[in-house]
């Protein structure tokens, strides 16, 4: 868990960006948003960054090896299928859909993204009830 103060990782003293516990280390959240991307348009994965990148998920670019290692896996699943697109000018790009398998993963995820965030909004709306200005619980 990461002990946010500022900037800064309290736990382990160092930038946000730099620790291991910060929001860089949750590839798994990645699959979703390629997923629904995927459900959009089929697409190659440059294309898949910079649609990944403006869900805003989070506050920086997504990491561009872990987006193919998470094509890789989610082709070697059946979530996705690749071809190689030969047309056009330059080299060949490889062009991701997603498959039936795929969309029933995608369906599933939406269900526990749905659950984490009714979690969520508890425990921030307990979290608001104790450090909100002017509560009777407000911060000491």
């Amino acid at each position: 868990m990461c002990h946010q103060k500022n900037d800064s990782c309290i736990k382990h003293d160092s930038e946000i960006q730099g620790c291991g516990c910060s929001e860089q280390k949750a590839p798994r959240l990645l699959q979703p948003f390629i997923l629904l991307a995927l459900k959009e348009k089929e697409s190659y994965g440059y294309e898949l960054i910079e649609k990944v990148s403006d869900f805003r998920f989070h506050n920086h670019p997504p990491d561009i090896g872990a987006i193919y290692r998470n094509l890789r896996n989610m082709e070697k699943e059946g979530w996705v299928k690749s071809r190689w697109d030969t047309k056009g000018p330059g080299p060949a790009k490889r062009i991701y859909r997603i498959t039936p398998q795929g969309e029933e993963i995608l369906h599933g995820w939406a269900i526990t993204i749905q659950k984490r965030k009714e979690a969520l909004d508890q425990f921030l709306r307990i979290y608001k009830n104790y450090y909100e200005k002017g509560s009777k619980h407000e911060r000491r």
